[in-house]
């Protein structure tokens, strides 16, 4: 299979390099400072994950939800019985009426009290005990209301709901099951979200910059991260420190632990090889670069020491100061082509 492959483009390399000239565009190598580039390796975490516990005691009345559940913000998980709490807050509303009520008649009696009073009509000390009749059920209403209020959040806690959107990992609850305040009841993940940790000597943590994008590579596949944080605490026989990242990622597979990479440039410069960036392609798997070779293509792998803006600092076979590298019409050319530059 691979050998028929592995034929089949040289043939048809032989081809082209018979044919026409390729039209490229070409660009100098230049020797620049820049800052090499070291892999690490780290682990994944998820940014938020939580066991959710039951804030008040109660019998598992209903559980929504099955382990491995994808859930939205809000969602409700889990309804703790309510029955007694329920009838306490039917007797709390009763209550508070009836207060109301007299409320309203002692501040009736009040006014008219006042009125008396003026005229001399009545003695001072029945003003007064109007007065403190009428204090008393105002702040009577204010003690049945803020009564009420308390069995109305108390009933809420016997709904538990997420708290973010993500996917149940672990489930700790039965139906009909007893949970006692702070009974572990479900852990939840937000996959979307993740955690990079990292661990690097102190000359890569220096070059770090929390406005930069990185590129971390996790199963082969690139995400944007953000630097979060250099934790100062390191290991002291590694004299490595910590350094964690964040990235947002969605409708991926992604697991706690799973493996991540990424490439950090030391704080120390070095002179390399610098091309365009649109010199550097992808061809059988892997980092090429063609040069123009006295007006024919010669194909390199190269080796990516660093980014430098637009540009890139390579190392390959056959390359040197001011080699010519084709930077445009480069996916089209085949190794040993024949080339005619156009922006020369």
């Amino acid at each position: 299979m691979y050998k028929k492959i592995i034929l089949s483009l040289i043939f048809v390399s032989s081809i082209f390099a018979e044919g026409r000239p390729a039209l490229v565009e070409t660009s100098t190598v230049k020797l620049q400072e820049v800052n090499p580039l070291q892999e690490f390796l780290g682990s994944v975490s998820f940014s938020n994950n939580s066991v959710l516990a039951a804030k008040n005691s109660g019998l598992v009345e209903k559980i929504y939800f099955k382990l491995g559940d994808k859930v939205k913000k809000g969602q409700i998980l889990v309804r703790i019985d309510s029955k007694l709490i329920n009838a306490q807050i039917i007797a709390a509303k009763a209550n508070l009426n009836i207060a109301k009520k007299e409320e309203v008649s002692s501040s009736k009696d009040y006014t008219r009290y006042k009125k008396l009073l003026e005229r001399k009509s009545i003695t001072q000390k029945e003003y007064d005990d109007a007065l403190l009749n009428t204090s008393s059920k105002s702040s009577r209403v204010l003690a049945l209301n803020a009564k009420l209020n308390e069995l109305i959040i108390q009933k809420s806690r016997k709904t538990i709901r997420a708290p973010f959107s993500g996917v149940i990992v672990e489930k700790f609850v039965n139906m009909a099951e007893w949970l006692n305040a702070g009974s572990k009841v479900l852990r939840i993940v937000d996959t979307s979200k993740l955690e990079l940790t990292f661990f690097a000597d102190i000359s890569y943590v220096e070059g770090l910059k929390n406005t930069d994008n990185y590129t971390v590579m996790i199963n082969k596949k690139a995400y944007k991260a953000k630097l979060q944080a250099a934790i100062v605490y390191g290991d002291k026989k590694t004299r490595t420190f910590p350094i964690k990242f964040t990235a947002n990622v969605d409708k991926t597979f992604i697991f706690e632990g799973q493996e991540a990479k990424i490439k950090l440039s030391k704080s120390k410069k070095i002179t390399a090889l610098v091309v365009p960036r649109d010199a550097v392609i992808k061809r059988f798997g892997a980092n090429m670069i063609f040069i123009n070779d006295n007006g024919s293509a010669l194909m390199s792998p190269v080796q990516i020491i660093s980014y430098a803006g637009k540009n890139i600092a390579v190392s390959a076979k056959g390359l040197k100061e001011g080699s010519e590298v084709i930077t445009k019409g480069n996916e089209r050319v085949f190794p040993k082509q024949e080339l005619k530059v156009i922006n020369k």
